[in-house]
């Protein structure tokens, strides 16, 4: 880190301005240090979003061939197992559906996916790289991710997804009941087609070319960015903004910025910065969650004793503080019309859960969702990840088989040792945990009315 100052500063005496800029885009002069440095924050929490979508790209494709956890760019990613305790790639791993996905490079041509017919929830998210969702698919057909820029046509029968940035990445949830349901899962992922659209046009038989491994971009995406030196992270981002523009809507922002050399076409210039960069660079990254947090409280949603991350989320517009915060805790969330993420960590006392004790999760009725939806819910320990258990059973969900009371209620113990009775039993180990509900499509006109479970003690 040290020579990596020393070179910003030297690099600082050379530089004079923002280089790439015209005589009416001259950086505005900046004030106090204060100024300065809150402008940067405000460029960082702006610009981390697409730099560890690319971060993330890179490490996902970084591969010769199709594996377990990474695919060459324009290729699919198909997930085979669903995570258990053992799983630590993300943290609070989803248990419900089995992911494919692919990372994009749309700078040449168009990719066409098709996307058979299936008997369940299948959707496929498509998001540019900003994290902004531009389109969820859930019919069967052929669509033509596309460059809004490209001009080109296509056929009648396939539908084109306008995404306004060279990069993008699809993830397809499909659902499956248990272990025992994952052949079918797979026979769907055969049938998906994935291939550029010369090659869709030709009717040819398509082999997508071999990837490349580099060593270097073998890294957990989220450290490498909180790695990175300010230099090294804006020059990253303006080099990002060439390619993946941002929308209109961030034209007075992009003025703002332009202030710290930050923007498509601009050179950054470690000149702008002052004080003492090291200090004011690492504080400003230790005082960034807790403010993050502070302001996504601003779109959390009560449910009973759960709340949940609202509206815009995954289609984030100019709320570029709450776009950072969802891109840290769960880069690629869906809009709330295609799901919620309600969570809890405390009883209905408002004590803190904890395996220390046994409690019962009371549903007054299931949570209400449209035609094809579904919901679970699932533990997690302190550190986010699964809990171990000797049944490897890690959620329970609408495809449970959970017993009903008498009066149609339900009732799930959550304890760390096993009832006599294990039908309507959710392990949780012994430490502190908290819960994670996933409803997808949900019937929002209900859910506004729904009484979500309630957490009690069992005495």
């Amino acid at each position: 880190m040290k020579r990596i100052l020393t070179l910003l500063l030297c690099m600082a005496m050379l530089l004079s301005g923002c280089a790439g800029m015209t005589d009416s885009q001259d950086a505005a002069p900046v004030g106090q240090k204060g100024d300065v440095w809150e402008t940067i924050e405000e460029a960082y929490i702006y610009a981390f979003p697409l730099v560890l979508m690319d971060a993330t790209r890179i490490s996902a494709t970084n591969t010769e061939e199709a594996v377990p956890g990474k695919a060459p760019v324009n290729q699919f990613m198909h997930g085979k197992a669903l995570a258990n305790a053992q799983f630590k790639n993300v943290v609070s791993p989803n248990v419900d559906t089995i992911y494919s996905q692919v990372w994009y490079d749309l700078s040449e041509e168009p990719m066409v996916y098709v996307l058979p017919e299936t008997d369940r929830f299948c959707k496929v998210q498509v998001l540019d790289a900003w994290t902004n969702t531009v389109a969820v698919i859930d019919q069967a057909g052929a669509y033509a991710i596309t460059r809004s820029s490209w001009s080109g046509e296509v056929p009648d029968e396939v539908t084109c997804i306008d995404v306004p940035t060279d990069m993008a990445w699809s993830i397809t949830r499909t659902v499956l009941s248990g272990e025992a349901d994952l052949p079918n899962v797979y026979a769907i992922q055969e049938e998906m087609k994935l291939m550029p659209l010369s090659a869709y046009l030709s009717k040819e038989a398509y082999q997508p070319p071999e990837g490349s491994y580099k060593e270097e971009n073998n890294f957990v995406p989220i450290d490498k960015i909180l790695s990175m030196d300010p230099f090294t992270f804006f020059s990253k981002a303006n080099a990002l903004m060439e390619n993946n523009p941002p929308s209109a809507a961030d034209a007075e922002m992009l003025e703002k910025l332009a202030a710290v050399c930050v923007g498509p076409g601009m050179e950054f210039d470690a000149s702008v910065l002052t004080g003492d960069i090291q200090a004011n660079w690492q504080e400003m990254l230790l005082d960034l969650r807790p403010k993050l947090a502070a302001e996504g409280m601003k779109f959390s949603n009560r449910l009973g004793q759960w709340s949940y991350f609202g509206a815009p989320i995954g289609d984030f517009s100019t709320e570029y503080t709450y776009r950072a915060l969802v891109a840290i805790a769960g880069l690629g969330a869906n809009t709330v019309e295609v799901a919620l993420y309600p969570k809890t960590e405390k009883d209905a006392d408002g004590n803190p859960l904890t395996g220390e004790k046994s409690y019962m999760l009371h549903f007054e009725s299931y949570p209400q969702v449209l035609d094809g939806g579904f919901w679970s819910i699932t533990a997690y320990g302190d550190d986010d990840f699964l809990i171990d258990n000797p049944m490897d059973r890690y959620c329970i969900n609408d495809r449970s088989g959970l017993k009903v009371n008498g009066d149609g209620s339900v009732d799930v113990i959550l304890s760390k040792d096993a009832p006599a009775d294990t039908t309507n039993w959710l392990p949780v180990g012994d430490g502190s945990f908290h819960l994670y509900m996933r409803i997808y499509t949900p019937d929002m006109d209900a859910i506004n009315t729904w009484i979500a479970p309630i957490i009690t003690v069992i005495e």
